[in-house]
This record gives structure tokens, C-alpha cells and sequence, in this order.
């Protein structure tokens, strides 16, 4: 349980990318995103739990054709968590670059004895979010311990967790302002805000670097209430590139953090 737990710190971490959409009914007709990382980007982190390093994760950009891109996610344990504990964690994300406005999300999840398959399909002009979720007792097999397929009414502007997180790097990210977004996750669409904390100096592998420091929040019950608190610290640029993001829980802190930056 307490391994466990351990890594609901760590994917708290990466829901940490669960953070913006704006509220507008039917398809959206949005400005193209610029941003450096759009080009093409991976991030690499080590995650750790206090003095522990548990595994490593990482972050990529992939440019496609027809105004469209992927983000990847992939987080794994170390040798020494493997043995008792193995992780292998994946989430895929197409978005339009118009917006970052998502297409398809996809994870996989490889906790332990724990697998589970998930996939969300936006239908913007039809208002709705189309989740289908899978848990298996046996991966070999791919035998189905239960599966739901759900229906979740949206507005129109809605995120994954992944482009909300690409999508807050392109904010101007006023210290003291709070945004108000919708995102969905799971069965649910959830309305969050996004807490600009203040300005920080922080060294890291790619030197030392003025950073600003958010936290997402969510209102009323839900991810963020069981996982404890989340920031993140965004270069300030116009990279915004994450070089810590810190989740607390009852038994400490995780962090991941920047260790390479591609």
C-alpha cells in the first residue's frame, strides 16, 4: 500500500498537466499556437521521494502533418522499484494546434498488479466526450476484470490533462492571478483553477533560471483532493519550459525534475 501510494504522488505529478480549458459552446475556432516547443521537444525527469530516486519519466512534442500534434508521456521505475513494484506508465494526446484543442487521449497504466486502459474521443460540434475505460486482471491474457463505456456533455473548449498542461505554457501567467478552467479526466468534466504563486530563481541541470511557480486546483471533490497539492515551476520565458514539479502528500514530497531538455 504504501509503494502504492508512493506512486499516486508521482502520477498526481503528472496530472499536474490536468489544468486549463476556456468555456464555449460547439466546435472552437482558435488561434494557431506558436510556441518554441512546438517545433519539437522531450523533456526527461527523475523522479524521486525524499532522499529516493524511483524512476525517470519524460515529456516529448512531435510535429504531424495537417496542423496537428502529438504529446507523449512515459514514466517508468528504476531497477530497484521494478522488482517490487513495476511501473510503466504511457499517455498519448493529438490535438489541433489551433487551441491545442485535444482529438484523442489515450493511457495506459502498468502499476503493480494494477493495468488499466483508457481513451477519450472529443466530438466538439456534438458537445460530447466519448471515454472508454478498461481494467485488467491479467495482461497476458487480457483478461477484463470491468470495462464502461461513458458519454460526458462538454461546452465545446474542454482539455485533456495533457494539452491543459501545453496549454498553460503558453500563458502570460501574471503572478497573483487565478484562471478558471474545464478540463475532462475519467467519467468526469471537472472546473479547476490554475494559482500564479510568484517568481523563483532555481538551479537545475540547464543552469540556474528565473522560473515561475503555479499550482492547479480543483473544485469541489476529486483527483487533486486525495493526491494533496501540486505545483509547478515554468521557466519564465516563452519556453516555459517545467523544470520541477513537486506533488505533497501525507508521507512527503515527490518530485520530478528536469534532468535533460532536448
Amino acid at each position: 500500500m504504501l509503494r502504492r501510494n508512493v506512486w499516486f504522488g508521482f502520477r498526481g505529478i503528472a496530472l499536474a498537466m490536468f489544468l486549463v480549458a476556456f468555456c464555449f459552446a460547439g466546435e472552437p475556432n482558435l488561434p494557431e499556437v506558436q510556441a518554441p516547443w512546438m517545433k519539437g521537444e522531450r523533456l526527461t525527469f527523475s523522479l524521486g521521494w525524499g532522499p529516493i530516486t524511483a524512476g525517470t519519466a519524460t515529456l516529448e512534442v512531435k510535429p504531424l502533418p495537417g496542423g496537428k500534434t502529438e504529446f507523449l508521456s512515459f514514466a517508468q521505475g528504476n531497477s530497484a522499484i521494478t522488482r517490487i513494484y513495476p511501473v510503466y506508465d504511457t499517455v498519448y494526446t493529438r490535438v489541433r494546434n489551433k487551441g491545442l484543442m485535444t482529438e484523442v487521449f489515450r493511457k495506459n497504466l502498468h502499476e503493480g498488479t494494477f493495468h488499466n486502459t483508457s481513451v477519450i474521443r472529443f466530438d466538439r460540434k456534438g458537445e460530447k466526450a466519448w471515454l472508454s475505460d478498461t481494467v485488467f486482471t491479467d495482461m497476458k491474457t487480457r483478461k477484463v476484470k470491468r470495462s464502461a463505456d461513458t458519454a460526458v456533455a462538454i461546452q465545446g473548449m474542454e482539455h485533456s490533462i495533457m494539452s491543459a498542461f501545453y496549454y498553460v505554457r503558453t500563458m502570460p501567467l501574471t503572478v497573483g492571478d487565478t484562471s478558471r478552467f474545464s478540463a475532462v479526466s475519467g467519467k468526469k468534466r471537472y472546473e479547476l483553477k490554475v494559482l500564479v504563486h510568484g517568481r523563483e530563481s532555481l538551479k537545475t541541470s540547464i543552469g540556474t533560471v528565473n522560473t515561475v511557480k503555479v499550482e492547479p486546483v480543483l473544485d469541489g471533490d476529486g483527483i487533486f483532493n486525495s493526491n494533496g497539492r501540486i505545483f509547478i515551476w515554468l521557466t519564465d520565458d516563452d519556453r516555459r519550459i517545467p523544470v520541477l514539479m513537486q506533488c505533497e502528500i501525507a508521507l512527503g514530497s515527490i518530485k520530478a525534475k528536469l534532468i535533460k531538455a532536448e
